[in-house]
């Protein structure tokens, strides 16, 4: 069996369907967390670079949230490293459990976690990134057989992309996590989104609307 639950694939050793199965078993190896399940950092990254781009070409609405568990080296000090895993583990089935298949959950970091959601207007981010909350407040952690319940929480910080604006990842993410300190220096679990959907447009971005794509050069008629 490799890593992450995934096993050798069915058929005969070094078949051509072998060999494939074998393929796309790794290629999803590398692009998942070996502790959740959840996408790593590197398959996070770039699928927000597609997002961007998507966002920037259709002016659809894209919302990201950045999440930390809240208290999380207390976890580990009071009951190790072993309850500590299970906590992340449960968050990040109850992260999954509370948005919709097409969005994308991420664990990039040690207690740190990303939900990349397209097509989510404004209207609606604020209740979904309080659902996302509520999912893993109302989902406690057993420590051990018989161990006491480790209540958990999350605070979640969260940026709309702006839309016809060729934006970045780096920008994008750095919006997000303004807010997820607000949300941590004001009290922690809670959710602090951006108040405009538009977005301050920062003077790197507004240099990037207005850039000549790479490899094309203006010509006079």
């Amino acid at each position: 069996m490799l890593q992450s639950g995934r096993t050798i694939p069915e058929g005969e050793p070094g078949s051509t369907p072998w060999l494939q199965g074998l393929i796309d078993a790794l290629v999803d190896l590398s692009s998942r967390d070996a502790l959740t399940g959840l996408a790593n950092r590197r398959s996070f990254e770039l699928a927000l670079a597609r997002e961007a781009d998507r966002v920037a070409r259709s002016g659809e609405p894209a919302l990201l949230l950045m999440l930390d568990i809240d208290h999380f080296k207390r976890v580990n000090d009071n009951h190790g490293h072993a309850a500590g895993d299970e906590v992340l583990r449960s968050v990040a089935t109850a992260l999954a459990d509370s948005v919709r298949p097409m969005d994308l959950v991420a664990r990039v970091g040690g207690e740190e976690f990303a939900i990349i959601l397209p097509n989510c207007p404004a209207a609606f981010g604020a209740a979904v990134a309080e659902r996302v909350r509520r999912s893993v407040e109302r989902t406690p952690v057993m420590a051990g057989p018989g161990g006491s319940a480790i209540e958990v929480t999350i605070s979640v910080g969260g940026a709309f992309a702006p839309q016809w604006v060729r934006s970045t990842p780096a920008l994008w993410i750095e919006r997000a996590d303004q807010q997820l300190y607000h949300a941590k220096a004001t009290g922690r679990n809670r959710v602090q989104l951006e108040a405009s959907v538009a977005s301050l447009v920062s003077t790197e971005e507004r240099e990037a609307l207005f850039e000549t794509p790479h490899g094309m050069e203006e010509h006079d008629d």
